[in-house]
Order: C-alpha cells, then sequence, then structure tokens
C-alpha cells in the first residue's frame, strides 16, 4: 500500500514538473522575449495592453481613467506640496532673522552691560580716591596748627568748610573754632548744629 501511495505521489510530482518544464517556462521565456523586443521596438508594452484591456468588457471595468485622474490629483498635490514647502521655508527664514535679531539684541545687551559695570568701577574708583584725598587733607587740617588752619577754613565755602570741620576731631576744632573771628566761629557753630540735627 505505501508503494501504491509513493507511486500515486510521483506520478503527479511528474505531472507537475512536465507542466513547468513543458508549457510554463517557455511560455514566460517567450513573454521576456517579446517585451524585450517590443521595448526595442520604440512600443509602449503597458500603455498597449491598457488600451487593449479597455477594449474588453470584464477587463475594461478594472481599467478605468482613473489613471489619468490620478495623474491630476497627484500634479495638484505636488502643487500643494510645493507651495506648503515654500510658506515653511519663509517662515524658517523669519524664525532664524528673529533669532539673529534676537541675538544681536541680546550681544548689545551684555556690552551696554559691561560698559556699565566699566563705568561703575570706575566711578568707584575714583570714589574711593577721593575718600583717600579727603582722609588725607582731614590729617593735613589735624597736623597743622589751629592758629593757621582757621584762616583757610573761613576762606572756604561754607559746604567744603562744613565738610573739613565736620570730619576732624573734636579737640583740633574747638582750637580752630578759638582761632577765628567771633562772627565765623558763631556761624561754622550755627551750620555744625544744623548738620548735627539733620542726622
Amino acid at each position: 500500500m505505501a508503494k501504491e501511495i509513493e507511486e500515486i505521489e510521483e506520478k503527479k510530482s511528474n505531472k507537475f514538473q512536465m507542466f513547468i518544464f513543458v508549457f510554463l517556462i517557455p511560455f514566460l521565456f517567450l513573454v521576456t522575449v517579446a517585451l524585450v523586443v517590443l521595448s526595442f521596438a520604440g512600443v509602449n508594452v503597458f500603455e498597449k495592453s491598457k488600451e487593449l484591456g479597455a477594449q474588453i468588457p470584464f477587463v475594461s471595468s478594472l481599467i478605468s481613467e482613473e489613471g489619468t485622474q490620478t495623474e491630476e490629483e497627484w500634479e495638484k498635490s505636488i502643487i500643494a506640496l510645493e507651495g506648503e514647502i515654500k510658506d515653511r521655508e519663509a517662515k524658517i527664514e523669519k524664525l532664524e532673522s528673529e533669532i539673529e535679531s534676537k541675538d544681536a539684541q541680546v550681544e548689545r545687551s551684555n556690552l551696554e552691560k559691561e560698559q556699565l559695570q566699566q563705568q561703575i568701577d570706575e566711578l568707584l574708583a575714583i570714589q574711593e580716591e577721593n575718600k583717600r584725598a579727603f582722609k588725607d587733607i582731614i590729617k593735613t587740617y589735624e597736623s597743622m596748627s589751629a592758629k593757621k588752619a582757621a584762616p583757610i577754613i573761613t576762606a572756604m565755602s561754607e559746604q567744603e568748610a562744613l565738610k573739613i570741620l565736620t570730619t576732624i576731631k573734636s579737640d583740633q576744632l574747638a582750637a580752630i573754632m578759638e582761632n577765628m573771628t567771633a562772627e565765623d566761629a558763631a556761624k561754622y557753630t550755627e551750620l555744625l548744629t544744623a548738620e548735627n540735627n539733620q542726622e
């Protein structure tokens, strides 16, 4: 029984092999050769097959004229996509220019900040220098005799004189006031009192 089954299967496979070797392979070869020859002859095989298929009743319903419509639709969609690409490129350029202007603004702000910081540092340095110079002036007046300091202070503007008088030591102040005229001593005493009341 096993032999019979093998024989039946062998006959079936032999028939299938026979079909492939005798019919299918030669048919595919002929079709390939025909396609190559027609292509070299300048015939568009696929267009011709479309035209012939349109003449056959059942095949013509499968091959409709949607091909031309789809080409038009493709062209429209390509045009729309190109327009969209151009719009996006314009937006990108606009955003890039905005970024560049913002970067320029940031750079300008940083430069202004650096310049202002430099000016502040210079002003602080000048202020420190002025403080040192003023301290030196105060030391000079404190080391000077009261007899010589009194006429110099009365010759100054009230504001400058008051600044010196409020800073020097109290014993030196008293000595300077003794060497001023009564009128100047009264004036500066009044100014010193007003200055102390403001503080």
